[in-house]
């Protein structure tokens, strides 16, 4: 295969983007809210926005092609602080809550984003990791309004904060986590909120067990912020008074995304929508917006995906090669012909494509009619995908054919192998609860029908697979070896057989 051929094929997809649908809701995908005495400003499309925080249509404030967020409003609800990348860095910038020419108020090379405002509504808090070393860790600083040097904050990391009504403390989140969406992830990135003093520095923890504590809000003597200690992302609150601890919101449809407040209510984001809330009753209320826009970066257009091409397979003759751009399905030639696109769908998201070993057929994960699912089609995409449920899977990885081209192993999300018998679309489950810690590179063996080869080194607890010898019994996955592997030990997998 002519490596240079290949990569001067060019992919061209047109990109339709699906027209902003209002309901009886209002518009959604409404993010990051702010909320003023009057109104709530938020993040939509890459843009900042304002509406009555009641409801109603909302303004517009910024109207680029770059990505405005963070909105924050000052004290006395006039400005807005905000961060944009219009320069070529996320920077900070200001502007009227009326609209206008934003002022931007960071210059250092290094990224920094918004994160409030100093309650005397002098200065904007940001946070950046400007100035550290050898590794970059975010620090919080302010800058005045109008503009000037930045003053660095004592605390000696600082990726969120919100200052005490009175200006003499400040409640931090330290460390921003690299996947906020990791659902009930406890790692070491989940470090507790602190309490700190901002003339003598000593510094009061916020009882956390390893949740994922974020958005600190400050209002009168309680702090609030989200939480995952239920298991789903709620608001809670804290009194560093008495050090009482309590949950104000008892959401189970789903996480709620962001927080801010103003006097005594907040404003927090959940499915797309905006809420107002009661922390001294725990009530909530949706705020209906809607929004109207020109959006023309949005707008359908021809897009060259050639540079995004992933999850390639090649054909069993090796002449074309099937891979994923963009979200769309291509097959393209290795030496002579034309490049095919097998799902002319750039509304939805269609991955992981497979070349099955005869050559016939061609096997893809898609969101096409909602939930995922597998789809087949024949290697000239000339047929009608036929689709075949992955069941109770959210989402699917690392797909392997079988050698005689009957069956399909995945990984879900759920980190189970689970395989599917393409004549019948039956699902089995060949590896669960085992493997909860690390399971990848599953394929089938070549050597022996329906079975499952991990080629990759898979610890658990000290412990190590191998291949395992044929006498095995049926549908037994068997621990070989214990401890870690050696230097110049084989491959380790394991076999896995009776798929019924």
């Amino acid at each position: 295969m002519s490596i240079k051929v290949f990569l001067s094929l060019v992919l061209f997809i047109l990109v339709a983007v699906a027209p902003v649908h209002l309901t009886a809701q209002g518009t959604r995908l409404l993010r990051q809210p702010s909320l003023s005495a009057t109104q709530l400003a938020f993040e939509y499309g890459g843009d900042i926005w304002v509406s009555d925080k009641n409801g109603g249509e909302a303004r517009r404030i910024t109207s680029t092609a770059a990505t405005e967020s963070d909105p924050h409003f000052s004290p006395d609800g006039h400005w807005l602080a905000f961060t944009s990348n219009r320069s070529g860095v996320a920077s900070v910038y200001v502007v009227p809550v009326e609209g206008g020419i934003p002022t931007r108020l960071t210059w250092y090379p290094a990224a920094s984003s918004a994160r409030g405002w100093t309650p005397d509504g002098k200065n904007v808090i940001y946070t950046s990791g400007r100035e550290t070393a050898p590794v970059g860790y975010a620090r919080l600083w302010s800058v005045s309004v109008t503009g000037g040097p930045s003053t660095l904050l004592p605390a000696p990391w600082g990726f969120d904060a919100s200052v005490s009504p009175d200006g003499k403390k400040m409640v931090l989140d330290r460390v921003g986590r690299w996947d906020s969406e990791w659902r009930h992830y406890r790692g070491g990135q989940n470090t507790p909120l602190q309490i700190m003093d901002l003339s003598t520095l000593a510094e009061q923890s916020i009882p956390n067990d390893r949740t994922m504590d974020l958005h600190p809000i400050w209002l009168g003597d309680d702090i609030y912020f989200l939480s995952d200690r239920d298991f789903i992302m709620n608001v809670w609150a804290y009194n560093p008074g008495n050090a009482a601890l309590k949950q104000v919101t008892q959401s189970t449809k789903g996480d709620i995304k962001w927080l801010s407040g103003n006097g005594k209510e907040l404003a927090y984001e959940q499915g797309g929508y905006l809420y107002l809330l009661d922390p001294a009753t725990g009530k909530s209320k949706q705020v209906e917006i809607t929004v109207h826009g020109d959006f023309p970066w949005a707008e359908p257009h021809w897009e060259n995906v050639t540079t995004r091409a992933t999850n390639a397979s090649l054909s069993p003759t090796g002449k074309r090669i099937v891979l994923e751009a963009r979200g769309e399905i291509f097959t393209v030639p290795a030496e002579n012909g034309n490049p095919r696109n097998l799902t002319n769908s750039s509304d939805v998201a269609d991955r992981q494509p497979l070349w099955s070993p005869d050559g016939k057929q061609i096997a893809w994960f898609s969101d096409k009619d909602g939930p995922y699912a597998l789809y087949l089609t024949d290697q000239e995409g000339k047929d009608a995908p036929r689709k075949i449920s992955i069941g109770e899977s959210k989402l699917a990885w690392e797909p392997a054919w079988s050698p005689d081209s009957k069956y399909i192993a995945f990984v879900d999300n759920a980190v189970r192998v689970k395989i599917v018998e393409l004549a019948t679309g039956k699902l089995s489950t060949a590896l669960s609860d085992l493997f909860q810690q690390r399971l990848e590179n599953h394929a089938y063996s070549d050597r022996m029908r329906d079975r499952i080869d991990l080629p990759e080194a898979m610890r658990i607890e000290k412990t190590v697979f191998i291949k395992a010898p044929r006498s095995i019994p049926y549908g037994e996955v068997v621990r070989v070896l214990d401890g870690i592997r050696g230097a110049g030990a084989s491959p380790v997998g394991l076999q896995i057989d009776d798929l019924n």
